[in-house]
């Protein structure tokens, strides 16, 4: 993503300005209780992870018949991020704005009944129900890096398939451009949607291609489990290249358009969250740089930092889709 600077004779705004304004006291708040408290902690730790102990894991993912597909770069061999920590420690804000509050508060949210509209630019528009999709298509476990634009960064083991499998069944007319994502928003399950943060539903979207990629997943599960409601449940997105933000959690609409769709991140700062959201290290953002990231579950806010890598590590597998792209101009 591209963040312009005063080299480029674009001044910015204060970062209270860009960002809104809730959501950057919040911020201001959680660094100084992670600054109270950081000696020999996590970042889950400081997130409030000691009060999550009695947070029950959703049970095993039952497997379904058929042989999944061989997807080139699925798999990273990197150490997975442990589960604790994958799951008590994420960006769900209609659950809430700190860390932690997701994993507190999304016991909430219902899954059954669930189903997904598929419409829009398609020659067979249909609503399927979460077993059917959960039949569509052989699941197998993908694991993926995941990079928040924050800093931090996990390897989770996640479950699902290729979108494409679905986008397939609906028949995307030559017309069709772009995916649009969107999520529930239902205030009765969902305290978050209180704070205006951004406006609601939460949406994102793709280009056709980028949707089409074998490596963006339609996810169920993680660590051969159900998704939980805190990271998305029942069916979310995964876009490993990208920031996590991109990921659509608790998907309940997908629309093809032959215009881009707005997102719920660009809207509320544009100048930070551009469309395409790509991981790109020599990019950085207002409050931080992009070219290092901590990894959750290594020693906390003193972690060791790694070197982030373009397109989060797959650009063999992605670096075609953006030919002829000027990265910092198309962020």
């Amino acid at each position: 993503m591209l963040i312009r600077t005063d080299r480029d004779g674009f001044s910015h705004a204060r970062s209270s300005e860009i960002t809104p304004q809730p959501v950057y006291e919040e911020r201001r708040q959680w660094l100084r209780t992670v600054a109270a408290g950081a000696a020999g902690g996590t970042l889950a730790a400081w997130a409030g992870r000691d009060a999550l102990a009695a947070v029950q894991r959703p049970g095993k993912l039952a497997a379904l018949a058929g042989q999944p597909s061989q997807v080139a770069g699925a798999n990273t061999m990197e150490t997975p991020t442990a589960y604790a920590d994958a799951s008590q420690y994420n960006n769900y804000y209609e659950f809430g704005l700190d860390k932690a509050d997701p994993a507190r508060n999304a016991h909430t949210l219902k899954t059954t009944p669930w189903s997904i509209k598929v419409e829009g630019l398609v020659a067979k528009p249909a609503t399927f129900d979460l077993q059917e999709l959960l039949q569509l298509s052989a699941q197998e476990e993908r694991i993926y890096r995941l990079r928040c634009v924050e800093g931090w960064s996990m390897v989770i083991p996640w479950v699902g398939y290729s979108l494409a499998q679905l986008l397939r069944r609906v028949q995307p007319l030559g017309s069709a451009k772009y995916v649009e994502f969107v999520t529930l928003a239902d205030p009765k399950m969902m305290p978050g949607l209180r704070s205006r943060v951004l406006d609601w539903p939460y949406t994102e979207g793709l280009r056709l291609d980028e949707a089409m990629h074998p490596l963006t997943l339609l996810a169920f599960g993680m660590y051969g489990e159900v998704l939980p409601a805190q990271n998305g449940a029942p069916v979310r997105l995964v876009v490993p290249w990208k920031y996590g933000f991109k990921s659509a959690k608790s998907i309940v609409a997908i629309r093809l358009t032959d215009k881009q769709p707005a997102t719920a991140w660009n809207k509320a700062a544009r100048n930070e969250y551009g469309f395409y959201s790509n991981v790109n290290p020599d990019v950085p953002h207002p409050r931080w740089s992009q070219s290092s990231e901590r990894r959750i579950g290594e020693g906390g806010l003193f972690a060791k930092k790694r070197k982030t890598l373009m397109f989060n590590g797959y650009g063999e597998q992605v670096g075609q889709l953006y030919a002829g792209m000027d990265l910092k101009q198309q962020f």
